[in-house]
């Protein structure tokens, strides 16, 4: 099982903490986290996107011109295709880009992300995090004395205002409970800071 320090709130060693060798000690699978994080991505897309069709565009009721004997091509609308303010063939409509990868397939995507953390040594255990009151000033100081300054990824047990509220404002920190854990904020973030009661609950979890 892997083993990894625990810290106090302050930044101090106050001893190690086992973490499951099935959740955070296995081999990543780069495929899988590839797979996971392009789901994840194209879910995120808005779909938005939108141009008019033939149908949509304004005018065109009526032949510019009679079928035969102009010399010039026939025409049935002015807003056809190849006329200048026509409608657009095949172009983009709102459309979701969601789709889902096989369950078992993200819990290993997850395992693997969890697992890379331990293995280059970006995991920080917390014995507990809680603030009275938001305090954005204390969270840069915690932060900093558990070398976690740059881009962090923060995962508490449940959701805690005072903690969200404190780190909202640190650019590159993010705040998840452990039931929001995903594979693109632990690969998206150096570090992983994570609570005790959390490593149980996602533990509970996966294993």
């Amino acid at each position: 099982m892997p083993k990894v320090t625990l810290y106090s709130q302050n930044g101090s060693t106050v001893g190690e903490v086992e973490l499951k060798e099935s959740v955070f000690g296995i081999e990543p699978n780069k495929s899988v986290l590839f797979d996971a994080v392009i789901m994840q991505r194209a879910s995120l897309r808005q779909g938005t996107h939108k141009v008019k069709g033939r149908s949509e565009v304004r005018g065109g009721g009526r032949k510019p011109w009679r079928q035969k004997g102009t010399g010039r091509a026939r025409q049935g609308s002015i807003r056809s295709p190849q006329w200048r303010g026509g409608g657009i063939v095949f172009g983009p409509t709102p459309r979701s880009y969601s789709y889902k990868l096989p369950k078992k397939v993200r819990r290993l995507a997850l395992k693997s992300a969890l697992s890379t953390k331990v293995l280059e040594n970006d995991i920080v255990v917390l014995e507990s995090l809680a603030f009275d009151a938001p305090k954005t000033k204390e969270m840069v100081n915690i932060l900093n004395s558990l070398s976690a300054d740059r881009k962090a990824l923060i995962v508490t047990a449940d959701q805690n205002e005072f903690v969200t509220l404190s780190a909202r404002n640190i650019p590159g920190v993010t705040v998840v409970s452990a039931t929001g854990v995903n594979v693109l904020d632990l690969l998206n973030h150096d570090k992983l800071v994570i609570t005790k009661d959390a490593v149980e609950k996602v533990e509970e979890v996966l294993a």
